[in-house]
């Protein structure tokens, strides 16, 4: 049986031997720079944050947007992304990136040993991986759980002033059906927060809040009864006794 559990603190998850992160958008740095914001780049802290989350880990997979840019690319995302990849092919076993939306031309930046896995999706065992933007193959709707990136969740939190902060969050919650596109889909599915720290997060709990890719509909899932977790591992309870009023961005 394959066992799944969040890695406590950190916005990644370990599927038995298999660390799992998501949505490193390197490059934002620069993003944010042209917009007057003068940070140093955190492409380094994840490198960290991620062997210090690998724990007995020894296979790596990244739910794509590695890159930031798109379309087009960074002087910043040409330069970290293939030294970045290096040293996680030296340190695990098999690194395999899943291609996400920002993700145009990604095998330009990566080592040679690192695995592109496409859009659709893939599975291993009976677990589906997908970045979130697209609709995933009929194998990887077969799959028992489906793992997914792309909304970067967050907890919002509206003080009795109005006032909002948000906390990264993890999402888990049941299929209902396969629509009109698929015949099987997965009992259930676990949506992942964003291990870029930058990238702040979509509310996940707002009354308004449009989630992002095609399988996030209450036409797939069961939208108000989905489980939200913090990173600490504290459950929220279901989205729909948490709804708020509240300002909504996007990435």
């Amino acid at each position: 049986m394959t066992e799944i559990q969040p890695v406590y603190g950190s916005p990644a998850l370990t599927v038995d031997s298999t660390l799992v992160i998501a949505d490193l958008h390197i490059g934002v740095e620069s993003h944010l720079r042209s917009k007057g914001f003068h940070l140093i780049s955190r492409t380094d802290d994840m490198y960290d944050e991620i062997l210090l989350s690998a724990g007995d880990c020894n296979k790596l997979v990244v739910l794509g947007d590695v890159k930031n840019t798109v379309p087009g690319s960074s002087k910043q995302e040409y330069t970290e992304i293939p030294e970045f990849f290096v040293k996680l092919t030296e340190v695990f076993n098999k690194v395999t990136v899943v291609r996400g939306n920002h993700d145009t031309n990604i095998e330009e930046y990566l080592p040679p040993e690192v695995e592109i896995a496409p859009a659709t999706g893939m599975i291993r065992d009976d677990v589906g991986y997908i970045h979130g933007h697209t609709w995933p193959s009929n194998e990887v709707m077969s799959c028992k759980t489906l793992v997914m990136a792309h909304n970067h969740p967050a907890m919002a939190f509206v003080d009795g002033i109005k006032k909002q902060m948000s906390e990264p969050c993890w999402l888990r919650g049941k299929f209902i059906s396969g629509g009109n596109r698929y015949l099987q889909y997965p009992e259930s599915f676990i949506v992942v927060p964003a291990f870029n720290r930058l990238l702040g997060g979509s509310p996940v709990n707002g009354e308004n809040t449009d989630f992002l890719g095609p399988l996030m509909k209450p036409e797939f899932i069961d939208m108000d009864n989905m489980d939200i977790y913090l990173l600490d591992g504290i459950h929220i309870g279901k989205r729909g006794d948490n709804l708020v009023k509240c300002r909504l961005w996007k990435d």
